[in-house]
């Protein structure tokens, strides 16, 4: 098979992998399942997708459409060719105001489609909770639905036209057909081949028959149910005009949307589109003190035309408190609440929405439910929906092998029978001692209902399955749909004979075999498929390895559970639109080996199926590390807390045990330490790397970009310039220990002593401790051994001073807060005490004369009333670790200066990573993604700050505008 996928490779526009790699990181989606695929296809053009058709027909494989891979149901795992069009099937090619559509390509993410629809004020509805890495394509295969689906229904009713590949390569328009066109296209009249015409024979053989007719609308979900994704959709073609009379016209698309892709392969889409919605906004998020109490009030507030209806219960709303991210989120929350029920309101004045509002509160209050009922409003309406949105990912938290399993997550039934659905739910889950977390859908009559399992042993694996069978019956019970939005998959397609009998199976199995005679699309999903606890993540009886790890990942049960964190639930796809940190490379080459999912995947499958002795010796997890810049925007930002920069440090500490250290990173490890050196004569060195032709060769031996300016020396070190002007006199001063970190201290030392001159003119007395560097240059390279002596060398010289009254503060945001997070995971078991006080005491400069400001002791009188507007990037790691917030506080207090946020995620430098020849080209491509465009587009007086060193060196190599520390900003300010 090797040399016939070679030769597809040279068929192919596009790319073919075959390699081990590639296969892996495509083995797993967002769901529990786990197969090998043959290859990985990435197409550039229908052509492909052509010849990848007659490739899978002529070789009896294969092809499996895949977007963003954030399916549930394990729609897009399989043996043959995953076809990934997320990377280049991404245009939106027509907008009509006028007639409300647009027409775009499957690989549009949803949230971009909206972007680009504002400008014409429109807007595509559906919106899942994935909505900023889901694709329209996926939202079609799937029949995607989403939060607001009480307003704007699923995928399936805005779909319009598509544009697909049939099984036997010729490319078909499915749309509108009044009963004459349909007719003709039976008889083979303005067909493309006699499969397009097989195709509506069948269907109209199928659902002409009155006793079908009478069989599907006796067994298939109630119609009360507006989300059904129960096998095809042969129930909504039944209601169209050539089977019963009055109804609209027939067309495909709704056989489509929820078909998985085992249909036709879909290249173009068509899509209606709404006006943007109204612009007020409000959200009562009541509080409830159980989950069938805040369903019940559910009921209530569908009376009162709601935009959404969303639940959240206690143990999503626990989840939330260990999160970096959403423990901002939870302002809203009071106490403990069983439930929240999130009701959003729209309305076209804000008088309206005040009135709805209340009247809602009153209603509620008048039938007894609820205890609180916060309003919430403006900006602030969007953090309860990303509190929500994150359920998913935040419930993998969970410690130890035990997590919530999406088996029986996507059932639903008639929103009146949604109380006592879930009540006999819990019934059958106490039957086996389980216990179910609840959240997402209530206006909709669906809650995503995940039972806590452990499918690593053979009672997990087996109650998986029980589970699944007793949840099937109550749902038929209820003549439910046993998937509302996230599809059969192979995880509810075994079902679906039961759910609705075995003649409608038949009649399914019949619709997949007219239009995939050779099972070339995506077999083994809705029909015929196979058990639904074979072919999981996780096998019963697998062993869980452990490893003596530099870091500590006690807190985690070990660093394989640590990865396991992941569920492939893919935040880290998100793009420069759509915002955020995690995760930079990925938004930069748009390839799933660049997502922090593939790095948690990669460091999972091989630590825990490696046959080597040193699991970590391979250099299939090296190649997939490799562009991660320890950003740590994963670390707040995954739901699921995936630290990729803590993974990727033990794992190239632990590969360096097997290959050793390269000469270029011990150079990068050791820089402080070289860098001290050269300080002794620090206009030598300046010399050497200003001049072109020393400049370029010293690179050019250590391995750096000829492109990349090297960072100068100061012509004296901040220790230095300290010692000499140290005041040894008492003061009744606050004192306050400066981190003199070694990026400052040799670097950017004006910066240090504009920090002594800013806080002593602000009333502290300064003092820089004894200690030595932070790490952060052996931390950034895996060097671990290296960075735990000088963590435990520096808790031990700074836990008896540093406290409440004395902080210790510092000017870089890398250096100072690894006192916060590294060192925490580095010290000896016994310094953990005196670590956690350290950390808990330890400031970014910026938090601390936020918090002083806050306290009242900085006010704006000290500073000059000139105007300013500062545009401002921030550190990665202060984004991880801290906030920004702290930073805009602390600029805006000059009483009128404007400080705006530049929407950039990491500026693509990350300390060496942007120096290093190999990714000097990745690196300046992050930063023309929003950084350098929006600074270019500055003029000159407007200041540019950025409180990281790597961050102000990136900017001024790529755009030539001088960025400023944001302490020098704030020194600049003062009378």
């Amino acid at each position: 098979m090797r040399r016939k996928l070679e030769y597809l490779e040279e068929k192919l526009e596009g790319e073919l992998y075959y390699d081990t790699t590639m296969r892996t990181l495509y083995a797993t989606d967002a769901s529990a399942y786990r197969e090998m695929p043959l290859a990985v296809a990435i197409p550039k053009s229908e052509k492909d997708i052509k010849t990848l058709v007659h490739f899978a027909r002529k070789e009896k494989t294969s092809l499996i459409p895949r977007t963003a891979g954030t399916s549930l149901a394990g729609q897009v795992v399989g043996d043959g060719i995953v076809v990934d069009v997320s990377r280049t099937f991404t245009k939106i090619l027509e907008v009509n105001k006028e007639e409300s559509w647009v027409r775009l390509q499957p690989g549009v993410v949803r949230d971009e489609l909206n972007h680009h629809l504002k400008s014409y004020d429109l807007f595509f509805g559906p919106e899942t909770s994935t909505a900023n890495r889901a694709m329209v394509g996926g939202m079609v295969g799937n029949n995607s639905c989403g939060s607001n689906s009480v307003v704007y229904g699923s995928t399936r009713d805005h779909l319009l036209e598509v544009k697909a590949i049939l099984s036997d390569g010729n490319g078909v328009t499915f749309k509108n057909l009044s009963n004459e066109e349909f007719e003709a296209k039976c008889r083979g009249e303005n067909v493309v081949s006699t499969l397009e015409q097989k195709i509506y024979q069948e269907t109209k053989a199928i659902l002409e028959v009155e006793e079908n007719q009478k069989e599907i609308r006796e067994k298939f979900p109630k119609f009360s149910i507006p989300r059904r994704n129960t096998g095809y959709a042969i129930d909504m073609l039944l209601e169209t005009a050539p089977f019963t009379k009055g109804k609209e016209d027939f067309n495909f698309c709704k056989l489509i949307a929820g078909s998985e892709g085992t249909l036709a392969f879909i290249t173009e889409i068509k899509l209606h589109v709404n006006p943007t919605p109204p612009k007020y906004k409000a959200l009562v998020c009541a509080h409830f003190t159980s989950v069938d109490e805040s369903l019940r009030a559910n009921l209530v507030a569908l009376q009162h035309n709601p935009s959404a209806c969303e639940l959240m219960d206690h143990y999503v709303l626990e989840c939330t408190k260990t999160n970096i991210e959403q423990r901002a989120n939870r302002f809203f929350v009071e106490g403990d609440p069983q439930a929240i029920l999130v009701v959003e309101l729209s309305r076209d004045s804000a008088e309206q929405l005040d009135k709805d509002a209340q009247a809602l509160i009153d209603d509620f209050k008048q039938n007894n439910f609820g205890y609180h009922y916060p309003i919430v409003s403006g900006g602030d309406v969007k953090k309860v929906w990303t509190l929500r949105k994150a359920g998913l990912g935040l419930l993998s938290n969970i410690p130890g092998d035990a997590k919530p399993a999406p088996v029986i997550e996507d059932t639903a039934v008639d929103v009146a029978d949604l109380p006592a659905y879930i009540a006999d739910f819990n019934e059958v889950l106490k039957k086996y001692d389980l216990f179910c977390v609840h959240y997402a859908h209530a206006g909709s009559g669906e809650l995503h209902l995940r039972p806590i399992l452990n499918l690593k042993t053979e009672e997990g694996n087996q109650l998986f399955r029980t589970i699944a069978e007793e949840i099937a019956k109550l749902v038929k019970k209820y003549k439910g749909s046993l998937s509302g939005e996230h599809g059969d998959g192979r995880l509810r397609g075994e079902f679906i004979p039961f759910m609705v009998g075995e003649k409608n199976n038949k009649l399914i199995e019949r619709v997949k075999l007219a239009w995939d005679p050779e099972n070339i699309f995506n077999p083994g999903k809705i029909v015929n498929t196979p058990s639904m606890n074979s072919s999981l993540r996780y096998t019963p009886g697998q062993v869980t390895p452990d490893f003596n790890t530099t870091y500590d990942f006690s807190k985690n049960q070990g660093i394989i559970r640590a990865a396991e964190l992941c569920n492939g639930s893919g935040d880290c796809r998100k793009t420069e639109i759509t915002g955020g940190t995690m995760c930079p490379s990925y938004m930069a080459t748009r390839n799933e080996k660049d997502t922090t999912r593939a790095r948690a995947n990669i460091l999972r499958e091989y630590l825990t199926h490696s046959p080597k002795k040193n699991k970590f010796d391979h250099e299939e997890i090296k190649e997939v590390m490799d562009l991660c810049l320890s950003c740590k925007g994963c670390k707040s930002e995954c739901p699921s807390n995936v630290d990729v920069a803590k993974l990727k440090g033990e794992f190239l500490s632990q590969y360096y045990k097997a290959n050793g250290i390269g000469l270029r990173t011990k150079l990068i490890g050791h820089f402080p330490t070289l860098t001290a050196l050269a300080a002794l004569t620090p206009s030598l060195y300046n010399f050497i790397f200003s001049n072109k032709l020393t400049g370029n060769l010293a690179k050019s031996v250590v391995g750096f970009a000829s492109e990349r300016p090297m960072p100068k020396l100061h012509k004296t070190t901040l220790n230095k310039w300290y010692r000499k002007n140290r005041k040894d006199k008492k003061s009744d001063k606050r004192k306050v220990y400066l981190f003199s970190d070694e990026f400052t201290n040799y670097n950017d030392t004006d910066i240090g002593i504009t920090t002594f001159r800013l806080l002593e003119a602000l009333g502290y007395e300064v003092t820089i401790p004894k200690h030595i560097e932070s790490g952060r240059t052996f931390l950034s390279k895996g060097m671990l051994k290296e960075a735990k002596e000088i963590a435990i060398r520096n808790v031990d010289l700074l836990k008896d001073i540093v406290d409440e009254e004395t902080p210790i503060i510092g000017i870089e945001p890398s250096a100072i807060l690894t006192l916060r997070d590294e060192y925490l995971d580095l010290v000896h078991p016994s310094q953990k005490e005196a670590a956690q006080k350290i950390a808990k005491n330890t400031f970014f400069i910026d938090e601390f004369i936020s918090n002083e400001i806050d306290k009242g002791n900085i006010k704006k009188e000290q500073f000059k009333s000139d105007k300013k507007l500062i545009k401002l990037h921030g550190h990665c790691h202060q984004k991880a670790l801290s906030s920004l917030t702290f930073t805009k506080k602390m600029l805006s207090l000059p009483e009128n200066y404007e400080v705006h946020m530049i929407p950039s995620g990491c500026c693509g430098m990350a300390g060496s990573f942007g120096y290093e020849e190999e990714h000097y080209e990745v690196s300046m491509k992050i930063g023309e993604l929003v950084l350098f465009p929006t600074v270019r587009a500055q003029p000159q007086e407007v200041i540019i700050a950025a409180p990281g060193t790597s961050c102000r060196h990136q900017i001024h190599d790529g755009t030539g505008r001088k960025a400023y520390h944001t302490v020098e900003v704030l020194f600049n300010a003062l009378k």
